[in-house]
């Protein structure tokens, strides 16, 4: 394999070279984005191009390389096909000599619709730059122009990005991590303009579905305004709110200037699933300062070819899943009533996932590029995710410093000193850089309590730091008393199938698997549907036939009920609280 050229300044004895990509869209339901690279001014022998493996924010390798096809090479003078060959998963290499001029195309397969890769049918076109342009070795902070060419008239073009003054639908980014983190929606779709601290701010909604235009730029105003309040200000210029809506979509994805959305296209209506959506949204808006300035270390500077680990995701991730909590809270979109039931919610799916107990938090972190995003039948078993834990992590600190400051300390005052000290100049933080900061506005040591709950699977003791608040967990098993079987079971194709078994359960320890297709309880038949009303004829102790295939062999088990265990957990008041605990919960959540 050819060693990768490297652009040394030596070797660019003319101007620097200038880059422009053109993104053509000729025939959407095709989903081939068409691309034109002209480099000029070029000087070297032989040019590299590489094309990022993952997308920043979304910690997975996702192989983008795989949807390039139709790669040509040829001059930008007289049009002649150079050499090229392909000589990595993710780079290729052509051979320029002393060409000034160098053109290339290829064409991208764009029909995955995920807020981190490229979409493109008859109605849009949306990409991310990862999943879409190549890098030059060396040139990483040359300037780069984007022209989009549409297929029609009707199709608008949106960004972060610049525009070049006098040119129609052409884009400047300052280097290649500018182009990457900021994806373009173009096509047809509504566009809502809004100002928020004397900022423009837009809303690009493709997709129709029962949103409240009004309704949704009045509550995202409170959302800006309050997270603007916690850092004090807003560091950008303008900021792009990029909406799909789609069937059951759900996910988002953060960049410094802009972020994308994808949600359910009639989940705006229903009070609870407005209120999930607005978490989002307080979510990735409260990124463009935790994760995209405030970084840890390893993803100060991308490497776009591999993975960038670090231990700090709990952080990054996980309480920015606090703060998607508190925001809508400290907005007035919900009240403290509101916020405990969600609360209560997070520490049931918490306490319900058997992989808390063998995966630490700093591993979950560590571990984000395998396991997270490739989740199997055994997920829940081993692993547990550093957005859910970090979460409640966070909370622990956030009640530890409040009651040890009597609420003239916070959590928020962490969030304000990582902005100062590493944000704002935006160097990455280590591990032991973030705890020194959090142990100085707690005022104490707080090495056992890291090494316990990041580096451990101890329980996380709720009731100890809820308790100087006046609240407590309650854990709440239904009236009608259910043994534990300890598996999940869903109806798919007209079969019922066992899609988790919790280990060490009854069902586990007589081996019913994962993928078992379940048929019958003592002989009779039972669907997914009825599982939860058949167990309640049955008590802990009492011995039940399951019937099941396994690997299309029928098998009949013999599984023993054990205990009932709680279904949920829910945070609520103590029985007379003091009046320092009353005084703390409203310093923390205000009044109900």
């Amino acid at each position: 394999m050819t060693k990768p050229a490297l652009i040394e300044p030596n070797q660019l004895t003319r101007t620097s070279p200038k880059i422009t990509y053109q993104v053509a869209i000729s025939h959407p339901n095709s989903h081939l984005f068409e691309i034109t690279l002209e480099i000029q001014n070029w000087s070297a022998e032989v040019l590299n191009l590489k094309l990022p493996v993952w997308t920043p924010g979304s910690y997975l390798v996702r192989e983008y390389a795989r949807h390039i096809q139709d790669f040509i090479a040829f001059s930008g003078q007289n049009k002649q096909k150079l050499f090229s060959q392909k000589i990595g998963k993710n780079h290729w290499e052509v051979e320029t000599k002393e060409l000034d001029s160098v053109t290339i195309k290829y064409r991208v397969f764009a029909n995955e619709l995920t807020v981190r890769t490229n979409h493109l049918d008859s109605s849009h076109g949306y990409f991310n730059g990862a999943a879409l342009f190549y890098f030059i070795p060396g040139l990483e902070k040359q300037p780069i122009t984007v022209e989009i060419m549409p297929p029609n008239s009707n199709w608008k073009v949106k960004t972060a990005l610049p525009s070049i003054p006098g040119k129609i639908n052409q884009f400047e980014a300052q280097d290649f991590d500018t182009l990457v983190d900021s994806p373009f929606e173009i096509g047809i779709h509504q566009t809502y303009e809004f100002e928020v601290l004397g900022k423009p701010h837009k809303y690009v909604i493709w997709g129709k579905g029962n949103i409240n235009p009004n309704k949704l730029i009045e509550d995202t105003k409170n959302i800006i305004e309050t997270e603007a309040k916690l850092y004090g200000g807003l560091p950008y210029d303008n900021y792009l709110f990029i909406l799909h809506l789609t069937n059951n979509g759900f996910g988002g994805l953060e960049h410094k200037n802009s972020c994308s959305l994808i949600y359910s296209r009639f989940g705006f209506r229903d009070r609870e699933k407005y209120n999930r959506f607005l978490q989002l949204v307080a979510h990735e808006f409260f990124h463009l300062w935790n994760v995209k300035r405030i970084r840890p270390k390893p993803l100060e500077t991308c490497d776009y070819e591999q993975e960038n680990f670090t231990r700090s995701l709990w952080f990054s991730e996980g309480t920015t899943s606090y703060y998607d909590l508190m925001i809508p809270l400290k907005a007035g979109i919900y009240n403290r009533s509101k916020f405990l039931e969600i609360l209560g919610k997070e520490i049931t799916r918490f306490l319900t996932i058997p992989g808390r107990k063998v995966q630490p938090l700093s591993e979950s972190s560590f571990d984000a590029w395998i396991k997270l995003y490739r989740r199997d039948l055994n997920s829940d078993n081993c692993q547990i995710s550093y957005y859910l834990k970090g979460e409640l992590v966070s909370l622990l600190l956030d009640l530890l410093i409040r009651a040890k400051h009597e609420n003239q300390r916070s959590l928020d005052n962490v969030m304000v000193q990582m902005w100062e000290q590493f944000g704002k100049p935006e160097i990455g933080f280590t591990p032991q850089q973030l705890q020194q900061v959090i142990e100085s506005v707690a005022d104490m040591d707080l090495q056992s309590f890291f090494n316990r709950y990041l580096d451990t699977t101890e329980e996380l003791p709720f009731d100890e730091y809820l308790a100087p608040f006046g609240l407590k967990l309650k854990p709440v098993i239904e009236a009608q008393i259910i043994p534990y079987l300890g598996m999940r079971v869903q109806s798919e194709n007209n079969k019922e199938m066992i899609k988790f078994v919790e280990a060490g359960s009854p069902a586990g320890l007589e081996g019913i698997d994962a993928d078992d297709e379940l048929l019958a309880i003592d002989g009779i038949r039972v669907s997914a549907d009825q599982l939860t009303e058949r167990l309640k004829d049955y008590q802990a102790g009492d011995i039940i036939q399951i019937t099941v295939f396994h690997q299309d062999i029928l098998k009949t088990l013999s599984v023993t009920l054990a205990v009932p265990k709680p279904s949920r957990y829910e945070v609520v008041l103590v029985e007379n609280p003091s009046t320092l605990q009353t005084e703390n919960l409203v310093g923390w959540l205000g009044e109900n």
